[in-house]
């Protein structure tokens, strides 16, 4: 049996929570892209197609709420550093189910911006389920994750099967 213990990066020696320390790491280009589903039901989307959501425009409002989400993610995630978002754009499309939403985030910082691209995605579906829950109240969030990411000390990662 191997004595090697996993290294959890956001724990110290004692096991407590702690922030991981970038100082000395070198600022690189980085980005991510999330995506997620507004899953709705048939007369949601007859509604959101129309332009006949009774709160106004659904596809403006998510649009903006990601981006802003995207820029507070510190505030929502007590280890999350504190980075630069230099880019982040939040496109979300009307389906038969629903609302696909994506978002890709981007920065020239110490550390990757998956949390940023994963707190837009999240809160812009968010917005959508605001917008349409007084015409029906099942409205659901659905597979939010990670697409892709590049730069940094790991390079580049795409999730399999999506494009």
């Amino acid at each position: 049996m191997s004595t090697d213990q996993p290294t959890f990066t956001h724990l110290d020696a004692s096991g407590h929570a702690r922030m991981v320390d970038v100082t000395l790491k070198q600022p690189t280009v980085r980005s991510a892209t999330a995506r997620g589903f507004v899953r709705c039901s048939p007369e949601v989307v007859a509604a959101l197609r129309d332009g006949a959501v009774p709160k106004g425009d659904v596809l403006a409002v998510a649009r903006i709420s990601g981006i802003q989400a995207a820029k507070r993610t510190p505030e929502l995630l007590p280890l999350a550093h504190v980075i630069g978002v230099h880019g982040a754009t939040v496109d979300l499309a009307i389906e038969d189910g629903g609302v696909a939403v994506e978002a890709t985030v981007r920065t020239a910082d110490r550390t990757g911006v998956e949390m940023e691209a994963l707190t837009a995605v999240s809160v812009a579906a968010l917005a959508v389920v605001d917008m349409v829950k007084g015409l029906d109240k099942g409205t659901s969030i659905e597979n939010v994750r990670i697409v892709t990411k590049t730069g940094g000390k790991n390079g580049d990662w795409h999730r399999t099967g999506e494009t």
